[in-house]
């Protein structure tokens, strides 16, 4: 087997069991904590964007990790959509929407105009998972293997595209092998006891107006 051929087939095995260990755990706690839903939206374009890129190209190191991606991507949107009680057909329906218009893009304008595009779901999937390891007040729900091997998987992809020089795959891993880096050391630091950041404090809720006279009352009595 060749470099190319091996590089290429790692990076499919990790992509395909990529998304398995944050089934697992959402299955099992039925805890979204630090969970990102635009970001797991934005993963169900890439999946269906990429794995399209592979049948344009003939590459089935491409096509099979995102097809089998498929399988981890949609059970998640499901028992999110579930646990946070939104319309199925509403979470579904941007990533699809966006995949749409990644397809066309990589159909007219050629490879390197589709890493292009393809850079900005990955980069909103990866930051919108950034910003929710920075504000959740808990990270339980993510699931450390996950993060961990989305590094890898980066890596993988860029040493692949290196190879074969696929601009397309060379440009969006690069800049998303930056941000999983990221999210890998923040989840990290918060795991090891960092407080969130920019989260709201939560508004008091007003006080009855009967229980203020009662209190008035007893303090009065206590006089």
């Amino acid at each position: 087997m060749t470099p190319v051929l091996l590089v290429g087939w790692a990076a499919a095995f990790v992509g395909t069991v990529l998304g398995l260990p944050q089934v697992v755990r959402l299955v099992r706690t039925r805890n979204v904590e630090g969970m990102s839903l635009p970001a797991w939206q934005a993963i169900l374009a890439l999946n269906v964007a990429w794995a399209a890129h592979g049948i344009i190209l003939g590459q089935v190191n491409l096509i099979v990790p995102n097809v089998l991606g498929l399988a981890s991507t949609l059970p998640i949107l499901v028992l999110m959509s579930r646990e946070l009680r939104k319309n199925l057909a509403l979470v579904m329906l941007p990533g699809l929407a966006v995949a749409g218009a990644m397809i066309a893009v990589d159909l007219a304008l050629g490879t390197a105009a589709y890493g292009l595009v393809a850079l900005l779901p990955a980069l909103f999937a990866n930051a919108g998972q950034s910003l929710e390891l920075i504000r959740s007040h808990r990270v339980v729900g993510v699931s450390p293997l996950f993060i961990s091997g989305g590094v890898l998987n980066q890596v993988l992809w860029l040493s692949w595209g290196l190879l074969v020089v696929d601009a397309g795959t060379i440009i969006t891993a690069s800049v998303t092998l930056a941000l999983t880096l990221f999210n890998l050391v923040w989840w990290g630091l918060r795991s090891l006891g960092l407080r969130p950041f920019f989260v709201v404090a939560p508004v008091a809720a007003p006080v009855p107006v009967a229980v203020v006279a009662a209190e008035a009352e007893t303090a009065e009595a206590g006089l």
